[in-house]
């Protein structure tokens, strides 16, 4: 694989590429469709090998992400990998409900720099167990235990809208940093109802913006349907499944896809440049912030 020069780095490579370390995930939420119950891990020298794949594209940062990524045995050697490979930042997103003492410091001793946990409510329901009556006990154990940074997204859509709140209050009592999101449905865009609108816009209010939220696009996404943009998915994003496939995104695996091992940097010149139909109604906020730096640039037009 040709690396890239630094001009076409700068220019091209990704900000941060999602890569599933094992589809499998031991909850199974009503509105997720992102996992299996059966799948075995990517083996390590596997996920060791598109890591170097990854950083030879001139890749930013990586996220580790499933199914749940703590189901798989080999986690923290994975994350160790990724600091000597030298990423600018390694990060995880998990269920937290299998974040144990134990891996968690196997994780600071591997140089994980970032968690981010997403919790739907209070009570657990129909669909979903992803709530702060089963997670408090490993929020607790994160905060004494921690040496990374921890963001806490409040999730609009699972359960009754106000439990979103005291998901927010606790999260900021144990000094993690809160964010609000809204379930997506499997083509990426949300449908919130008008009382969850209405805790939406009261939360984001209140909430200071991270770097992940600078363009507030979630406004007009959820007023108009649509907020349009210029994506760089298959560029500044990638998102790389258990089989070392890249697609633009989790939610587009059937429209895209090509072998990490055959991508190139001309790929993500043309992955830049290419209008994704799904665009202007995208509420996948990962690949909204990825693309965020480069809207000035030019982008081919609709077909």
């Amino acid at each position: 694989m040709m690396k890239p020069s630094l001009l076409e780095r700068v220019g091209y490579s990704p900000f941060v590429a999602n890569l599933i370390v094992t589809r499998r995930c031991n909850l199974a939420c009503g509105y997720c469709n992102e996992y299996d119950r059966t799948s075995a891990p990517v083996p390590a020298d596997v996920l060791e090998e598109r890591l170097g794949q990854l950083r030879a594209l001139g890749t930013f940062g990586i996220s580790l992400s499933g199914g749940e990524p703590t189901l798989h045995p080999e986690l923290a050697r994975v994350v160790l990998r990724c600091r000597a490979l030298g990423f600018v930042r390694t990060g995880m997103i998990t269920n937290g409900l299998l974040v144990t003492p134990a891996l968690i410091r196997a994780l600071n001793h591997a140089g994980l720099q970032e968690l981010q946990i997403s919790i739907d409510g209070v009570h657990p329901n129909a669909t979903t167990e992803k709530v702060l009556r089963n997670l408090k006990k490993r929020l607790g154990e994160l905060r004494e235990h921690a040496r990374f940074g921890v963001t806490v997204s409040g999730v609009i859509g699972a359960c009754p809208p106000g439990e979103v709140a005291e998901v927010i209050d606790y999260a900021e009592k144990l000094g993690f940093v809160p964010r609000v999101l809204v379930v997506h449905d499997e083509s990426g865009r949300m449908k919130p109802s008008p009382e969850e609108l209405r805790v939406f816009r009261r939360l984001t209010r209140r909430l200071p913006r991270t770097w992940m939220d600078f363009v507030d696009y979630r406004g007009a996404l959820l007023r108009d349907g649509r907020a349009p943009f210029k994506c760089r998915a298959g560029s500044r994003y990638l998102y790389v499944d258990e089989d070392g496939l890249v697609s633009w995104c989790s939610q587009t695996r059937a429209v895209f896809a090509k072998p990490l091992a055959d991508y190139t940097v001309d790929d993500l010149r043309a992955q830049f440049y290419a209008y994704k139909p799904c665009q202007d109604a995208c509420a996948l906020g990962c690949v909204r912030s990825a693309s965020q730096l480069d809207g000035w640039r030019k982008q081919a037009a609709a077909t």
